[in-house]
């Protein structure tokens, strides 16, 4: 039996509870997404969000922490999958493939790739959303720091400063690609564009 066929059945089957609060949160978030794009992110005000959605704002922020969270986007959650991924890498895996495998983990959580497109165009063209991402993509990087030091074998005062701009480098990739695949309307692989840009770096 395939793994994804054992999880399955493994699996307990979704209740009426479950289901329900999973279409009301993707109609709250198709919702937000739709007036972020048509009035920006800035103008759009959670009250507007909920009444539009035909939800209180009680019930809104019951699925969804925060205005940033309504773009889809828990980057606590990202912060957690990534670093589980660059973790669950072999012992032998290099750290850029290590990296690779986070990011790859972290993009599989767009299970819509029109969604995600509204969503990395809204992050890039909204001052707003940019700062606070940098902020908290600072902190992430901060986090991430020991597990790629263990796959880098330098003396420990050297490994910090290496680690750190394997780290930056990274995310500076995935910025790239991520600006090139909202500036082509989705029409390439995030993925593809990420290993150029890290092709084109490291060359």
């Amino acid at each position: 039996m395939k793994q994804e066929e054992a999880e399955t059945t493994t699996r307990a089957p979704a209740t009426l509870w479950d289901r329900t609060r999973q279409l009301a949160s993707q109609e709250i978030l198709e919702t937000a997404l739709r007036l972020f794009t048509e009035q920006g992110y800035d103008e759009t005000t959670i009250a507007q969000i909920a009444r539009e959605a035909g939800v209180s704002q009680r019930t809104l922020f019951r699925y969804f922490g925060s205005k940033e969270d309504l773009l889809g986007g828990d980057q606590d959650r990202f912060g957690r999958v990534l670093a589980g991924a660059i973790g669950e890498q072999p012992a032998e895996t290099g750290v850029w493939d290590a990296l690779h495998a986070g990011i790859a983990a972290v993009l599989s959580l767009h299970d819509d790739s029109e969604q995600a497109l509204q969503r990395f165009r809204l992050l890039h063209n909204t001052a707003s959303l940019r700062a606070g991402w940098l902020e908290k993509r600072l902190r992430l990087q901060e986090e991430l720091l020991p597990l790629v030091e263990a796959r880098m074998d330098t003396a420990a005062g050297a490994a910090d400063a290496r680690a750190r701009a394997v780290i930056a480098t990274a995310f500076a990739c995935l910025d790239a690609a991520s600006m090139t695949w909202v500036a082509n309307d989705g029409q390439s692989n995030i993925m593809d564009l990420y290993d150029e840009c890290l092709a084109a770096v490291r060359s």
